[in-house]
């Protein structure tokens, strides 16, 4: 069985034109051309890319293209409208699936449209469209270049927990405990001064901003302030503060769930914050490519 570019992309994070440029070179082994297009083998490994010989160098190549980027800017409302298409959906299935949600791609988009899946929960329904209202309430913030604060994450939770109307918007009371993590998120009385510290720390920090980024999404996901919707709400303050600093957003894919959960491990065992910098820079470089190459046609 094979998949197509596009498949390949949203499957290793990398952008279209850079497989097309991987299977031009013989780096994805089994590729063969159809056509103008590639068929590539759906058990090929994600090739490991030897253009970025550090972290640095991967950062400065993400700043190089953001400056690019910026060179383009303002976008026509056709050119945002165009980036924007599909990503929404993908985004919102994603980070619902991550979380344990069962409607497919296919079923969220339908569900966004205002239809109804058979014999699939209410509560699947209600988080895929809590998390589009989130997602737009984001984008709102995002014009007005509001400061992330805990009155905004409590508000981006409140649309986030569509179906615990309890629970919306509040810390949690109860002490939690993440199944198979390597870290016990604070007691209910430490929620608040452990966010305050967050939120000085992160406005203080002079680190790039996927190192920023990083940080900031480990300990927020570690102090675990609500009683359910922390990971949703997380992805969306990356989101929130890449899309303020003139990134695109990324959608964290539920088939790198793994390495995802072992970054936070990598994290609260061993002080290593560089896997989940990787995984950000991996995503924030891949969108940049899509971003320009879109732009370029």
């Amino acid at each position: 069985m094979f998949m197509t570019v596009k498949q390949a992309s949203e499957k290793w994070g990398i952008s279209d034109r850079r497989i097309r440029v991987l299977c031009s070179e013989g780096k994805i082994p089994g590729a063969y051309q159809e056509g103008r297009g590639w068929k590539i083998p759906v058990d090929a490994k994600k090739p490991a890319d030897g253009r970025y010989k550090s972290k640095e160098s991967l950062l400065a190549q993400i700043d190089r293209k953001k400056v690019e980027l910026d060179s383009r800017r303002p976008l026509t409302a056709g050119e945002a409208a165009r980036l924007g298409e599909e990503f929404i959906v993908e985004y919102t299935y994603n980070s619902n699936a991550i979380e344990g949600n069962t409607l497919t791609l296919r079923e969220t988009d339908l569900v966004l449209r205002g239809l109804t899946i058979d014999q699939k929960p209410l509560k699947d329904h209600m988080e895929a469209v809590g998390h589009k209202e989130a997602f737009d309430f984001v984008s709102e913030l995002v014009k007005d270049n509001v400061s992330i604060s805990e009155r905004i994450i409590k508000q981006i939770h409140y649309l986030v927990l569509a179906d615990k109307k309890e629970d919306r918007g509040v810390y949690r009371r109860v002490p939690v405990r993440i199944m198979g993590a390597q870290h016990e998120p604070v007691q209910p009385y430490l929620i608040e001064p452990k966010m305050e510290q967050l939120l000085y720390d992160f406005a203080a920090s002079k680190e790039h901003i996927v190192t920023k980024l990083a940080r900031f999404h480990i300990e927020f996901e570690g102090i675990h302030p609500f009683i359910d919707g922390n990971g949703r709400t997380g992805r969306l303050l990356i989101n929130l503060e890449l899309m303020k600093a003139g990134f695109p957003p990324i959608d964290i894919k539920f088939t790198d769930r793994i390495a995802y959960y072992n970054a936070f491990d990598e994290y609260h065992v061993k002080h290593n914050l560089s896997a989940m910098e990787n995984l950000f820079a991996g995503y924030i470089n891949a969108r940049l490519d899509m971003y320009l190459e879109m732009l370029q046609e």
